[in-house]
This record gives C-alpha cells, structure tokens and sequence, in this order.
C-alpha cells in the first residue's frame, strides 16, 4: 500500500515539476557543495524525477535552470520512487497524464472502494450471525444451568448487559482496520468454547438432574410409538397367516375337517350303540342318510390302466326320485372317465370316457340289490346285470380307450372336477357294500355266484375292505351281511 501511495506521489510531482517556484535570492556557500555532492550520487539532470533513487531526492533538478543564477536548495524525499519509463523534458511546460494512467488510477480506486465495502458487509453478516449464536448459547445456558440465587442474579446483571451490549470498535462499530478481523476470529473462538464446555457438561447434567416435563413427555412419546409398532407387526404376522391359510388347497382342508368330524360322529355312534357287530374286513357298509353334496365314501386305493373292467356292488336306494350317483371314477384330463348315473327321470346310465349307454336296470323299490357292469374297450362291448341276471348289452361305447389311472373313486357323489364339485341333485341316498373292481369281463356265472351269496370272490384291482374306505361328511359305515340282508330285503 506504501509503495502504491509512492508511485502516485512521483507522478504528480512530475506533472508539476518543483522548477516553476522562484529561486532564492542568495545561497551559502555549503548549497554547492551539496548539490555537487548529491549530483555526483544522481543519475544525469536530463533523467525525470521517476529516475530518482536514494534518500536524498533533488526535484529541482527537474525544472531548467538559469544561467549564470545560483542552483537550487536541495530537496530530501521520504518515499523510493521506481523508474518510468518515460522521461520528463527538461525544458518547456510539461504535459499532463496520458488518459491510460487516469483510466487505471480511477479503476484502481473503484477497487478498493468496492474492496472496502464487501469487507464491510461481510463484517456485518459476521456480527449478525455472532449476535445469534450468543443468543441462542444463552437460552441452552440458561435451560440447562440451575437458576441463580437473588443475589448471583443481582452479580451477574451488569456483567451480563455488558457482554450482551456491542463494544465501540468491535461489535457496534466495526473498524476498517485488521484489528476487527481479529476480534472477530477472538469471538468466533470463543463461542466455539462455549459450545464446547455446554456439549461436555450436558451428559453429566442429564444424568445427574432429574428429568423435565419434555423429558418425559418425549420418553412416553416414543414408548407409545413403540406398543404400537409391535401392535401393527403382530396385525401384520396375523394376516400373513390368514393370506396363507386361505391360499391352501380348499378341498385338502375339507378332507381333513370331514375326516375329523366323522371319527366323532363314528365315536358318539360307538358310544351309543356299542361296538359294531362285524369283525371281518368286508362285513360293513357305508350309509349316506340324506341327499346333500358333502357326504360321500372314498377309496383309498386308485385304478390302473385299463382295457376291460368288471364293476359290482350291492346298493339300496332311498330315493324318491332317481338314483343319483352309485359311483364316480375321475381322472385329471377326464371328468366322466367312469360313471354310473341315474338323475331325475332320466334312466340308469353308464358313462365311459363321458360316452353314454343307458342301461335297463330298475333299483328304486328302496331294497337291496346286486349290480354288475362289465365292458372292453375290444369294440366298446358292455353288458349290465342286476340281481345275478343280464338285463342289457351292447357296443360301441368308448371303442378301443383305454381307462386312464391314477384317478379318484368317490361313492356316492358325481364328480365335476377331480374328487370334487359334487352336485346335491346327482347325490346318491341310500346304503353301499361290497363294491369291487376287476381287470377283466367276469362270466355270468361268476356274477350269479356274487349275487346269491354262493362266492366270496374279491376283486382283483379293488376289494372291500374297511381299511381302504374313507366316509367323509356324515356319512357312517355300519355291519353288514349281504345274504341276511338280501332275505329281509
């Protein structure tokens, strides 16, 4: 800053050179040998007062001189000018500034003026933010420093109103020197202790003071929030359940509920009437008392593939209008694979891969009854027996198809999907025993045999056995003697 203040100073003075003042009437004698002395020191006369160095600085030497008149008083300069780099004439008026030194004088000023105003605001902005920490570092004080006593209280005032008033020269009047910068980096310092003694001293306050009003209000706040998390995990956990629950098989859970509630019903029927009467294996029958779509028998055991089949069975229907559904064979791809059916005034029918025979059979007088039906897939030929004798035959039905396995075999109960969707209407009513199936077409006097109790003979695919028959939905199983039965019949 010295230096600039210097180069300005060396230009004026070279635009108005110190030779235009009046010489002295009359120099002592000591002025020549000082001049001599400091021309030997200084460049040569025709050099401008930019060229000058040293402490001693003659500016007269600037201006022409008279001849045969005494030299100039020399002339001592505080400031060490730097050379320019033009040359001051040395004789006529000299010229004034070229417009490119204004040009740079004026836009240096404006510098600095702008300079100094930014420094100002940011001074300013620093005050205001200083001002706003000490406030907010007072209320944290005070909330968490016990109230003083009266006479503390009293104590501390003035001391409190001068720190809080702006001192002349630092806060209030912030200076234009550097000392205000300082104070203010003292200040900044000096909050940033406070802060740093308050966030020391909080935890051993916190624990050793007892809790405020907040305090607790924002503990029971957030053990609120808590039982309600675990509330609404619990919900969650719940529905995840029931959504799990209820995308399981339908049909699997009914199973199982039937199951279960025909054991009690078979329990409670134990109690009440003793033990059952029968011992051997298929000396039982099962009993479907009312027309519904949930009761129904099943076998346990499935079909293989077949090419010709042999079915029999007693039954005793109680229908007052149609058979219903003895039985139901159902495959995966094939619904109707084999069914025997009798639904309202429609006569019995036989059903092979959903083809269709009517069979002349007439079971409605609520006795017993053996039935029989045997068919080939050789030309589709099949013949129906009813009580030992054939009653019809025929061909072409389900020609050269072979039976499918692995299906479901329901009594009882028609069958709309695999061992399912069963139809009140088509329901059977009544009392069913011995059923059987075989690989083959049995010879009318095999099936004679069956029906008037003269054989014992077991079917081959499936037997009658009370192990391998499940009753679902209130239907029972009970003793059964076939030939017994058939003479109170």
């Amino acid at each position: 800053m010295l230096a600039f203040l210097g180069a300005i100073i060396c230009i004026i003075a070279s635009v108005h050179p110190a030779g235009t003042a009046a010489p002295p009437a009359a120099a002592p004698p000591a002025a020549a040998d000082n001049d001599s002395a400091a021309a030997a020191l200084l460049p040569a006369a025709d050099k401008g007062l930019g060229a000058l160095h040293g402490p001693a600085e003659a500016l007269a030497s600037a201006g022409p001189r008279l001849p045969g008149g005494p030299p100039p008083p020399p002339l001592f300069s505080r400031f060490v000018c730097t050379p320019l780099s033009a040359e001051c004439p040395v004789t006529g008026p000299a010229p004034g500034p070229a417009p490119e030194e204004l040009l740079a004088l004026r836009s240096a000023a404006a510098q600095l003026r702008r300079t100094a105003l930014e420094q100002k605001e940011r001074i300013r902005m620093d005050q205001e933010t200083i001002r706003e920490l000490t406030g907010k570092l007072s209320r944290c004080e005070g909330g968490l420093r016990p109230a003083p006593p009266p006479a503390a209280a009293a104590a501390a005032g003035p001391a409190a109103g001068l720190r809080a008033a702006p001192r002349p020269g630092t806060m209030g009047h912030p200076p234009a020197e550097p000392p205000a910068v300082r104070e203010l980096e003292e200040a900044v310092r000096a909050l940033q202790d406070r802060i740093d003694r308050i966030e020391q001293e909080l935890p051993a306050r916190t624990n050793g003071s007892l809790p405020t009003a907040p305090a607790l209000a924002r503990d029971a706040l957030h053990t609120k929030m808590e039982q309600l998390e675990e509330q609404l995990l619990s919900k969650i956990l719940t529905l995840q359940k029931e959504r799990q629950a209820a995308s399981t098989d339908r049909s699997q859970q009914q199973h199982d509920i039937e199951k279960e509630l025909n054991s009690l019903q078979n329990r409670v029927t134990e109690l009440e009437h003793g033990p059952p009467g029968y011992s051997p294996p298929d000396a039982f029958k099962v009993t479907i008392p009312v027309q519904n779509n949930y009761m129904y028998a099943r076998m346990k055991k499935s079909l293989p593939e077949l090419y010709a089949f042999t079915i029999c069975m007693w039954l005793k229907s109680k229908a007052l209008a149609g058979l219903g559904t003895p039985f139901s064979y159902s495959v995966p791809s094939q619904a109707n694979e084999i069914v025997l059916l009798e639904w309202g005034t429609n006569p019995l029918e036989l059903l092979i891969n959903d083809k269709v025979a009517q069979l002349p059979l007439s079971l409605k007088d609520k006795a017993w009854h053996h039935v029989c039906v045997a068919w080939t897939t050789r030309d589709g030929k099949w013949s129906a027996y009813q009580d030992g004798e054939q009653r019809g035959a025929g061909e072409n039905l389900a020609s050269w198809h072979a039976i499918k396995p692995q299906g479901v075999i329901i009594l009882g109960q028609e069958q709309d999907t695999l061992g399912g969707r069963f139809d009140a209407t088509q329901a059977f009513v009544g009392e069913l025993a011995h059923f059987g199936v075989w690989d083959h077409m049995l010879a009318p006097a095999e099936i004679l045999g069956l029906a008037n109790c003269t054989s014992h003979l077991q079917g081959n695919v499936i037997q009658w056995d009370d192990q391998a028959v499940e009753v679902f939905g209130g239907a029972s199983k009970g003793g059964f003697a076939a030939c017994e039965e058939g003479r109170k019949a």
